[in-house]
């Protein structure tokens, strides 16, 4: 079904008018062929079966505009079923009354009779109400049906809008840290410096071709952390102990692309410094073809310095935020600290 057909089927439904129009239409043809019994109606048979029908409205739309809101929709079955039983006495009573005693009085001279008895009418009655309650629940439940579908495309199209607004803020930080490696080498002439132009130049290619993928083989993520590290060590000296352990059962695993990255840098940004006595980052990353689990651990920072990073940049939170959009019931994200380091252990079901 193509998106206008859906939007002119929708629209039919809703439109009330249209749909009792054509409901009460075939009702009318239904009665008409079951009175005439397969013989062409007369004019008479066209206005008994008018007549017929018309008690009956009563029982109907009492059901629809009434009972079915304030009775079937709260769940009060048993209220609903006696007072739509009732409903169906009373237009079918009035019907056959409207035969006996009135219909003479507005057509005299027509001599109508009712040929049915009451336990018929009522049988006709509840075959309306029946199928007037199954279109009814089947219109709402069609209606809610697009109403859920909407509610889930527009919270798509904000967790969408989220992720891809945290990774361009993602891009762009990574990238900044690295220019700012390549420029300390370039400025104090380092023979490093070659070597770190194509590292940096592999990684403009994993950002520009892999990072926009929805999802990327774990070993490329594994490269780009190891690319990273290596830039770092340039800035890091040989102060630093850094340390990262792979135990890696299926690299071809999928993960989101710079999902990782964040929290080396994180590490980084705050632990690892250059003019520091015994800093350290240990990371580890063990994972199968159900689970990536990935370790972290750095040295604190000076205390002014974690507090500054900390009210800006990418942060934890980000990270968090990130993990929720991608993988909402299959993480788990834990932190802890202590007087000397701060840790984080990151679970991924894949």
């Amino acid at each position: 079904m193509t998106y206008q057909h859906h939007l002119i089927l929708k629209k039919l439904i809703q439109n009330r008018v249209i749909h009792h129009t054509l409901f009460w239409g075939i009702t009318y043809w239904v009665l008409l062929s079951i009175f005439t019994e397969g013989i062409k109606a007369s004019k008479i048979e066209y206005i008994y079966t008018g007549i017929f029908i018309f008690p009956l409205l009563f029982g109907v739309y009492i059901n629809l505009l009434l009972l079915i809101p304030k009775l079937l929709y709260r769940k009060y079955y048993f209220l609903y079923t006696s007072t739509v039983t009732l409903g169906i006495l009373i237009s079918s009573k009035m019907n056959l009354l409207l035969f006996e005693k009135y219909i003479d009085q507005f057509l005299p001279g027509y001599y109508f009779i009712s040929y049915y008895e009451l336990d018929d009418i009522c049988l006709f009655s509840l075959t309306l109400i029946v199928l007037t309650t199954l279109l009814k629940l089947s219109k709402e439940r069609f209606l809610l049906q697009e109403e859920k579908q909407k509610v889930v495309s527009l919270e798509k199209e904000k967790a969408e809008a989220e992720l891809k607004l945290l990774s361009n803020q993602l891009n762009p930080h990574f990238l900044f840290n690295s220019l700012n490696v390549l420029y300390s080498l370039a400025i104090n002439k380092k023979e490093e410096t070659p070597h770190a132009i194509i590292q940096l130049s592999d990684t403009l290619r994993y950002v520009i071709y892999e990072a926009n993928q929805e999802m990327v083989p774990l070993e490329a993520e594994i490269a780009l952390i190891n690319n990273y590290i290596e830039l770092q060590k340039y800035r890091t000296g040989s102060k630093a102990k850094i340390d990262f352990k792979e135990e890696v059962e299926y690299p071809e695993t999928k993960i989101a692309p710079m999902l990782l990255l964040p929290l080396v840098e994180n590490s980084f940004k705050h632990g690892i410094k250059g003019d520091l006595e015994n800093t350290f980052l240990k990371a580890s990353l063990k994972a199968n073809e159900k689970k990536v689990e990935f370790r972290i651990q750095n040295n604190k920072g000076i205390s002014q310095e974690i507090k500054k990073h900390q009210n800006g940049g990418l942060g934890l939170k980000s990270i968090k935020k990130r993990l929720q959009l991608i993988y909402p019931d299959n993480h788990q994200f834990e932190t802890s600290e202590d007087h000397h380091s701060f840790s984080v252990k990151l679970s991924i079901t894949v």
